[in-house]
């Protein structure tokens, strides 16, 4: 069902730019860090990225209510499910195609949690058929989607699907999320939490082969983008219990951890291997973050 036109709000977004860094293996001076705030927030996740840098990601307000919002050009937007008490955004197309999930306000935890397409000004929801709750989290070029459906938990009830032009299709792991993929949707990336167990892992489904992974000497793994050359991005915790963002080029790691910061965790990542985030700096407080090429 679509729903009437996004009511946003531009104001001028400020992104203070962070010492250049060398970063990734063979130490390349191209990156640099970039510390993300959405004006007066509480807090700000930036979670997508698109190949021409557009990022969009979440913020708690003065009074902690959380929505979505797209950095674009310099400036900030803040946009809103119609009726939702919270409002998050995790993907963005090259054609500006956004998605994300809403909360209903209907106190039911999880089944309260929907997803949504931001397309061209209009809401659509995204709601896989036959569960109470669905989270998008990726969109393909194409208008492909990708996310988890469940029903009051987010685990035993909760999978990964992928929206496509035939329809909607889960995969048979429970617990598990997708959360991004190549562009020719070949490559799906996702976590899940093993219910033997409780740990949770990353994964690769590629060309409908499932394939579990985790970082190195790590006690949790999540696995949040891919781009087209098959770099994977994500967070993983330590042994010792603290978080960092990673990138995985073939089985090859590479530890990201914002300067400074306790915890850093890596969520989307674009065409040109520019990572976006969110990081905790040491009094508490959470920025999201950009991690750019200054040549692309």
């Amino acid at each position: 069902m679509r729903r009437k036109m996004v009511l946003a709000v531009f104001v001028l977004g400020i992104v203070a730019v962070g010492a250049m860094l060398a970063v990734r293996s063979g130490a390349d001076p191209s990156f640099h860090w970039a510390s993300i705030n959405f004006p007066g927030a509480k807090l700000t996740e930036a979670e997508g990225i698109n190949p021409g840098g557009q990022i969009v990601g979440l913020y708690a307000d003065s009074s902690g209510h959380q929505h979505g919002f797209l950095l674009s050009g310099g400036k900030f937007s803040s946009f809103d499910y119609p009726g939702s008490i919270m409002t998050n955004a995790f993907g963005i197309n090259p054609g500006g195609a956004i998605v994300g999930d809403w909360d209903d306000g209907k106190g039911n935890g999880p089944a309260s949690i929907h997803g949504f397409l931001l397309k061209a000004g209009m809401f659509s929801e995204v709601q896989f058929p036959g569960y109470l709750g669905t989270i998008a989290k990726g969109i393909s070029p194409d208008g492909d989607i990708w996310g988890c459906n469940h029903n009051t938990d987010f685990m035993a009830s909760m999978h990964g699907f992928a929206r496509t032009r035939e329809g909607y299709a889960a995969i048979d792991v429970p617990a598990s999320m997708n959360n991004g993929a190549t562009p020719d949707g070949k490559m799906v990336v996702g976590l899940y939490t093993d219910l033997g167990t409780g740990l949770t892992h990353g994964y690769v489904i590629d060309n409908g082969d499932f394939e579990p992974f985790d970082a190195p000497n790590s006690t949790l793994t999540q696995a949040w983008d891919v781009n087209p050359l098959r770099e994977i991005v994500g967070n993983y915790r330590d042994i010792e219990g603290k978080v960092h963002g990673f990138v995985r080029t073939d089985s090859e790691f590479t530890t990201l951890d914002y300067p400074a910061a306790v915890a850093t965790q890596a969520r989307g990542i674009n065409p040109q291997g520019s990572i976006v985030g969110y990081y905790r700096d040491d009094a508490g407080k959470t920025h999201g973050f950009a991690l750019m090429r200054t040549e692309q």
